[in-house]
């Protein structure tokens, strides 16, 4: 699409701002939504995977690039009886852009079955016996695919389209047996189901399939896919966040504080993943390296209630009609804290290519001033950067960085870009501020060439990276103050959007240095995760 005057940053504002504002994963974040949680995305990661790989980035499963969805937030793991199937009335899917024109070229659609197995128990003896349903999902231990003692099993197909998500072409993706039908994972019940959380790893990673995607170059149509509950991987101080930042600026701002002052809120949660492992050569085209990425729910159009519902499994529902878009997320947050509350189930209806539409909320963020209102005795000034239009971060999280992740050509648009010819760096090596982390790290992103770790946020999204303090550094213009008047940022070219030069200074920030050192107060390196696919923590048990 194409962007007139202040157009560009007006996206990637919108996922600078989202991201700059990430004070959390996107939870119940807009007010449709939060009818639907089986179609609320949390989360979307996007990284070349690092499982097995050598310190110099190479070997492992470093040829191929992971992408995790999450959906159903803040699932309590002793929600039972029925837990956090998905809905099979849904259709789920991860988009890729791989030539930067902000529409999908690449598309992988989940979607779910639920079978009941209608187990019953013979009750009572002789002629008063009779054989009744069970009401819940088990009847026993569970260890194994397909387990008998399961009396609601869930299966999924994945689709791949390319081209137009509605109207390319379609192929199924089927394990390397050839089955199109895959097996998802009962949730973590609790101990007794289940076994402990060994025993629940050792069940899960029986639903971890290698598949073939047809169109793939020859010896690279091989990946992996896993669906199932996990650990909540985001850390944020949720609860503190939304209730008016209830800190101080003085906590916010001393990096001594971390882990002090607040506790991650979500950890005792878990979420749904789906899991993708693709060879990074069927993901890109042509000689550009740099993907896009943002994942979608849609739901049909109508929907009929039946007062008197069949027996059986979710037999009060009929749908019908077109597809319906009701769930967006590319880079974290962008809906939670930069659109403004009357346009947030239009965001989540919303395409990449028709972002300029919220031009406003990008170009003139409301989350620096909201800060200063409620940290800074009711001044919105008292913090908020002065360089508007904030092109600083329309272009690291609208176009992508130049020499980093930002493509060839580019719409700018929000969604979350990869550098897909960047090595990936082991866990442990990881700069949980990504490529912020590493700016702050050589000096600036004139140095950048003495960076060691470039595969982080905001070129596209590793579990570790704590990307509720890279944006909050952004959003506050640590970037200015870090490359000064000779920022390195790469915005050029954008009809009617000033260099950064000229508008991203340091004298521009009121926080100074300080906004380089902003953070929420909980680190997300703390957080426990796998060192291999689908990379997210065993989830959390219903009952010990």
């Amino acid at each position: 699409m194409r962007f007139k005057k202040l157009g560009i940053g007006v996206i990637a504002l919108a996922a600078a701002c989202a991201a700059g504002l990430s004070i959390a994963s996107s939870h119940r974040e807009a007010p449709f939504i939060t009818t639907s949680p089986k179609v609320d995305g949390t989360d979307l990661y996007m990284f070349r995977s690092y499982e097995g790989v050598a310190p110099d980035g190479t070997g492992g499963r470093s040829d191929y690039v992971t992408i995790i969805s999450n959906y159903i937030p803040l699932q309590a793991p002793y929600g039972g009886p029925n837990y956090f199937v998905m809905d099979p009335n849904a259709l789920y899917e991860i988009h890729i852009d791989n030539n930067g024109d902000a529409n999908e070229d690449i598309t992988f659609q989940f979607r779910f079955n639920n079978k009941l197995n209608n187990v019953a128990l013979p009750i009572g003896t002789g002629a008063a016996q009779k054989t009744v349903a069970i009401p819940l999902i088990q009847a026993g231990a569970v260890a194994n695919l397909n387990d008998a003692n399961l009396n609601l099993t869930e299966t999924y197909s994945v689709n791949i389209v390319r081209g137009d998500r509605r109207k390319g072409t379609v192929q199924p993706i089927t394990k390397t047996s050839g089955s199109a039908s895959f097996e998802k994972p009962v949730d973590y019940i609790g101990v007794k189901t289940l076994g402990n959380t060994t025993s629940y790893a050792t069940y899960a990673d029986k639903h971890i399939h290698n598949v073939k995607i047809p169109g793939c170059p020859a010896g690279k149509d091989v990946g992996r896919v896993f669906v199932g509950q996990r650990q909540e991987g985001f850390a944020v101080n949720l609860g503190p966040i939304f209730d008016l930042v209830n800190a101080t600026a003085a906590q916010i701002t001393n990096p001594d504080l971390k882990n002090a002052f607040a506790a991650n809120s979500i950890q005792d949660s878990n979420v749904t993943s789906m899991a993708i492992e693709v060879h990074k050569d069927c993901l890109t085209a042509g000689t550009d390296p740099v993907i896009g990425a943002w994942m979608t729910a849609s739901l049909r159009q109508g929907r009929l209630l039946s007062g008197n519902p069949a027996s059986g499994h979710q037999t009060s529902e009929k749908t019908g009609g077109a597809w319906t878009q009701v769930s967006r997320l590319g880079n974290p947050l962008v809906n939670e804290v930069v659109i403004g509350l009357k346009d947030k189930d239009k965001f989540n209806a919303s395409k990449p290519n028709k972002d300029i539409q919220f031009l406003d909320y990008v170009t003139n963020p409301t989350l620096p001033a909201l800060l200063g209102v409620v940290l800074a005795a009711g001044d919105p000034n008292a913090l908020a950067p002065t360089n508007i239009p904030r092109t600083d971060l329309a272009t690291t999280f609208l176009t992508g960085i130049a020499g980093v992740n930002k493509p060839a050509t580019v719409a700018p648009a929000e969604m979350l870009r990869l550098n897909t010819a960047i090595k990936p760096v082991q866990f442990a090596d990881q700069n949980r501020l990504g490529v912020a982390g590493e700016v702050l790290r050589v000096g600036g992103l004139a140095n950048l060439a003495n960076a060691k770790d470039l595969a982080g946020f905001p070129n596209g999204r590793r579990p570790k990276d704590d990307v509720v303090d890279i944006a909050l550094v952004a959003m506050l213009g640590g970037l200015c103050v870090i490359n000064g008047d000779n920022n390195g940022l790469g915005l050029n070219g954008i009809p009617g959007v000033p260099s950064i030069t000229s508008m991203c200074k340091p004298s521009s920030v009121p926080l100074g240095a300080t906004s380089a050192a902003v953070h929420d107060g909980v680190d997300q390196a703390l957080v426990p995760f796998l060192g291999s696919f689908p990379y997210l923590n065993t989830p959390l048990a219903g009952s010990q």
